[in-house]
């Protein structure tokens, strides 16, 4: 498995919502708009942003992603969670249980969220076909070197397989800044 290149998306703060909530925020019925594609098929920035509150401070033009998911979920670098005030877990993105809450402001009004606030574990999408040909299996920790102008290996990387994912390593922008690396970089996975 040595020497296996991964593309790198740097995640910068950004927010998944309900149906219901984007109703909330938006108005009744209200269909996000794409902005782009994202990386993984079926996923996209949306035109559409927020504002999110917290107790020491907010973030305007917080991108929302789409498509709708179960369960509003914003996630944040750890340099974002001393800006707004909450002390977020690092957490596999879906996992929000014993997670802080926020405010979420719209144009159409807002929501506070009870839960939702995470830092996402550095992880890498494997699409099925391409993790056993590797040897990987889901939930696999893995160690992974990038190349930026600080070189440096990440521990306890999340392998995430699917046959609906396609091959993209995430990280969020402090470590990407602690690397030196940006999107379309590239880093290898060690074992």
């Amino acid at each position: 498995m040595n020497n296996k290149s991964v593309p790198v998306g740097v995640s910068a703060r950004h927010i998944h919502l309900t149906e219901e909530h984007i109703a909330v925020l938006f108005g009744p019925s209200y269909p996000l708009n794409v902005l782009k594609p994202l990386s993984q098929p079926g996923q996209f920035a949306a035109a559409e942003t927020v504002a999110v509150i917290g107790p020491k401070g907010k973030f305007d033009k917080v991108r929302i992603l789409g498509p709708a998911r179960k369960a509003s979920q914003l996630e944040i670098s750890k340099t974002d969670s001393f800006q707004l005030g909450v002390h977020p877990p690092v957490r596999e993105s879906g996992n929000i249980n014993d997670t802080p809450g926020i405010t979420v402001k719209g144009p159409a009004g807002e929501v506070v969220l009870e839960r939702g606030v995470i830092i996402a574990a550095r992880h890498i999408h494997f699409h099925t076909k391409e993790a056993a040909e590797w040897g990987i299996t889901d939930k696999q920790l893995l160690r992974v070197r990038v190349e930026g102008e600080r070189p440096l290996v990440f521990e306890n990387v999340i392998a995430r397989v699917s046959d609906q994912f396609a091959l993209d390593m995430h990280i969020d922008t402090d470590e990407a800044n602690a690397a030196g690396i940006a999107t379309g970089d590239t880093a290898v996975i060690l074992d």
